[in-house]
């Protein structure tokens, strides 16, 4: 099923962050918390102003985003556990290529 947000939605799946601390010790699931960062999916065409004209949204898809930790709607979209949220609700864009892993103490 393709899913394709309205007005100035956005779709965001969330990035794991990584099992293990600095120090090698394993983190379970039960302790963690959930991530505030993801990966844009798909974005709407915008929301529309005062006269009518619609702004374009400033993410696009595959932008990785942070948001707050209540931010959007949880919903299952094809077995994917997926965010849908407003693009106020996204604190910032994250630039840059991701970090490579850590080395090996």
């Amino acid at each position: 099923m393709k899913f394709r947000p309205l007005h100035d939605r956005i779709v965001v799946r969330r990035i794991e962050d990584d099992e293990r601390t600095k120090g090698g010790i394993i983190i379970p699931d039960t302790a963690k918390e959930k991530p505030q960062q993801g990966e844009v999916v798909a974005v709407g065409p915008g929301a529309r102003d005062e006269k009518g004209v619609v702004q374009p949204l400033d993410v696009k898809a595959g932008d990785r985003v942070l948001f707050g930790k209540w931010s959007g709607s949880e919903v299952k979209i094809d077995g994917e556990e997926l965010l849908i949220m407003k693009e106020s609700d996204i604190l910032g864009v994250l630039e840059g290529k991701a970090d490579a892993k850590k080395k090996a103490a």
